[in-house]
């Protein structure tokens, strides 16, 4: 008989920033800060809302997933706005983590590897090997 052998899950190529519950709406936010640039929570939120399976979030969840980005690095405070209310509130903006983890998860990296020159390969590979 032979023994149980528990295979290892396979890697996935996505990163966890765009894995598990928060994906969806941590590619939004990136989308629109990308598309629209620097925003308040308020201002996110509102563009939020228009996109389709995400009309119905919350602003203090909104609030909890900023936060938690910025802590992770890709989110950065770049400024503050005043609300309605005359109060301050800070201005929230892509970090070039948050670009590069854009980038990565639109690129083709069989089609850049076979078909990149080799200037632009060299450059890939002395970033990756000395992280």
């Amino acid at each position: 008989m032979r023994p149980h052998v528990q295979k290892s899950k396979r890697q996935s190529g996505r990163l966890t920033v765009f894995k598990g519950r928060e994906a969806k709406l941590n590619k939004t936010i990136f989308q629109i800060l990308a598309v629209k640039g620097p925003r308040a929570i308020c201002a996110l939120l509102e563009e939020i809302r228009r996109q389709r399976g995400l009309s119905e979030t919350r602003e203090g969840v909104l609030r909890r997933r900023v936060n938690a980005l910025e802590r992770l690095d890709y989110l950065m405070r770049v400024g503050t706005t005043k609300t309605r209310r005359g109060y301050d509130t800070p201005l929230y903006d892509l970090t070039p983590r948050a670009e590069l983890a854009m980038a990565l998860t639109t690129t083709d990296l069989d089609k850049f590897v076979k078909e990149a020159g080799y200037h632009r390969l060299i450059s890939m590979l002395d970033a990756l090997k000395s992280s």
